[in-house]
């Protein structure tokens, strides 16, 4: 069980500032926040909502009193890292630019499936 809860803060806790920190920039409008959009044919005016939404998601995450929120924003998240990943890909972006989203997808799977796992022990549930 204690393996099972560090493993899970280990992924969260890379996966919070790693998409939290995008998720102020792209509320404030930052330049390269803007650039990463023009880049991909989306409109600049996207930035502000996408980062409020990444962000809510993410305290969402951490929030371990509503689980059925935490369940909508994990699966809120891995849209928006799929759709990122997908739009790179269609616009023909090198695939350096793959590499955080796919980075970032792992994170968050391993976050997803170490918190059911710990639910499992929580609650007394063991599977072999």
């Amino acid at each position: 069980m204690k393996k099972v809860k560090v493993y899970y803060w280990i992924c969260t806790g890379i996966l919070i500032p790693a998409l939290g920190i995008g998720s102020v920039y792209g509320i404030v409008s930052h330049p390269a926040s803007l650039k990463q959009l023009t880049d991909i044919d989306f409109p600049t005016y996207l930035a502000p909502f996408l980062g409020v939404a990444r962000l809510l998601g993410l305290i969402a995450v951490v929030n371990p009193k509503y689980p059925r929120l935490k369940e909508w924003a994990y699966a809120g998240l891995t849209f928006d890292i799929i759709g990122a990943i997908y739009s790179q890909i269609a616009t023909e972006q090198p695939f350096t630019d793959l590499l955080f989203p796919l980075l970032a997808i792992f994170l968050l799977s391993g976050s997803y499936l170490l918190y059911h796992k710990k639910l499992q022990y929580t609650r007394g549930i063991r599977s072999a």
